[in-house]
């Protein structure tokens, strides 16, 4: 920690910093043979545990008899969970209120603070000074963590009682704006999901339907093959080409960049124009649609104007005919859902799956008219443009709590206390 301390704060140890009445021990050493689904005890585990927030993941329980003899200790409402082991280590949750009696499993580190604030204590914990401490005293090579008593041998700065209030106070009122902006993109999240599944099988104002393939689709649509709507289905480039990459030159992108309908630009790999011009089956154009063989197989994005001249590596490429199929529309239906089940019939492999460029040209898919492919894509486009900017204001806010924890919980910057 750093060696000043603000006027009026007081450089402590965890361990100093709790009374003697508090709890401060690890959970309990729980085997799966101690487990039982069917009983009325809640076993929080290491993936309940956020960086921040309670994650309510795991859903193990044990019966009265197990709880009992293993004489765990009982989690009350309020107390401060920490994970002693990765990602990240020492992450620390507060423990909320829920119907079942509850325990831990034994590498979370309990503690049940009485004279200082919860809140306060946690986003200590919580901040990058802190986490710097565990991560310079945690054990292990393979299996990572952080030793109870080393945890509470870190020394922290920390104010009067009212200021700690004040300063929870704070980032309190932060958080709840990050939790309204999260549930704001879950639920538009759903919204594009259902709207997809709605469009992508019934179209726009249809009222006839028919049998097909696919299923009941919509009387005017057709059923096509990949193959048969495009000029082009390929791969981009297969085979070592690290003697090829540049910190700048032509964009090359490779699997990790295609997500579900939109390119991810981080670690954007570059390479030479030579080797681009030696590889000009795999030259990228607007409205390609690329799709990944390994990896999360399947996912597919189409090319944007940013990316228009790039190259690509072990994605295959797809260039349909524009006058009769809108290649969002597509990359669409493959990231749907029925889209993917469908799409996974044709993966090969067992411990590695992949998809050939053979079989993506064999695959079926809906085909309204252009026009209605067209509203159909501006409708979802809508939906994730809203799901783009709560997604900034979510990341704009996150950034201010950083920077709130850095200033408030240093004594960098005071809060007036009344």
């Amino acid at each position: 920690m750093s060696e000043r301390v603000p006027e009026g704060w007081s450089e402590t140890s965890i361990e100093e910093l709790l009374s003697p009445e508090c709890l401060f021990s690890d959970g309990d050493w729980v085997e799966s043979k101690d487990q039982d689904q069917k009983g009325n005890n809640r076993l929080i585990q290491l993936a309940d545990i956020g960086d921040g927030s309670f994650r309510d993941r795991s859903h193990r329980f044990m019966n009265d008899e197990q709880f009992n003899r293993l004489k765990c200790t009982e989690l009350k409402k309020g107390d401060i969970l920490v994970a002693r082991m990765p990602d990240p280590i020492g992450r620390a949750a507060i423990f909320p209120k829920i119907k079942h009696r509850s325990a831990t499993v034994v590498d979370i580190a309990i503690l049940r603070p009485t004279k200082i604030d919860s809140y306060w204590l946690m986003s200590i914990i919580n901040s990058t000074e802190f986490r710097k401490e565990i991560e310079e005293n945690a054990t292990g090579t393979t299996r990572t963590r952080i030793g109870r008593i080393s945890l509470s041998k870190i020394k922290i700065k920390s104010p009067p009682l009212p200021e700690q209030k004040k300063i929870a106070s704070i980032l309190t009122s932060v958080d709840e704006v990050i939790e309204t902006t999260q549930k704001q993109i879950d639920k538009l999240q759903d919204l594009k999901k259902a709207t997809m599944n709605e469009l992508l099988t019934k179209g726009i104002g249809h009222t006839e339907f028919k049998d097909s393939e696919l299923g009941r689709i919509p009387k005017s649509w057709e059923v096509g093959l990949v193959g048969d709507y495009s000029s082009l289905v390929t791969n981009g480039f297969v085979g070592s080409a690290v003697q090829h990459y540049r910190s700048e030159g032509i964009p090359y992108l490779v699997s990790k960049n295609i997500r579900d309908n939109f390119i991810d630009e981080r670690g954007l790999t570059y390479i030479t124009k030579e080797f681009h011009e030696k590889t000009a089956k795999s030259n990228l154009k607007i409205g390609d649609l690329l799709t990944v063989q390994s990896g999360h197989v399947g996912s597919s994005a189409v090319v944007s104007k940013k990316f228009n001249g790039a190259n690509c590596h072990a994605l295959i490429l797809t260039r349909f005919y524009h006058d009769l199929i809108n290649s969002d529309f597509v990359a669409y239906y493959l990231n749907s859902q029925i889209g993917r089940l469908r799409l996974s019939d044709y993966f090969v492999g067992s411990t590695i799956v992949h998809l050939n460029t053979s079989d993506l040209k064999k695959f079926r898919f809906p085909i309204p008219n252009l026009s209605e492919q067209c509203e159909i894509v501006t409708i979802v486009k809508s939906i994730e443009q809203q799901i783009s900017f709560w997604t900034t204001k979510l990341s704009q806010t996150q950034s201010l709590k950083k920077s709130l924890m850095q200033d408030l919980l240093t004594g960098k910057v005071r809060v007036q206390v009344h």
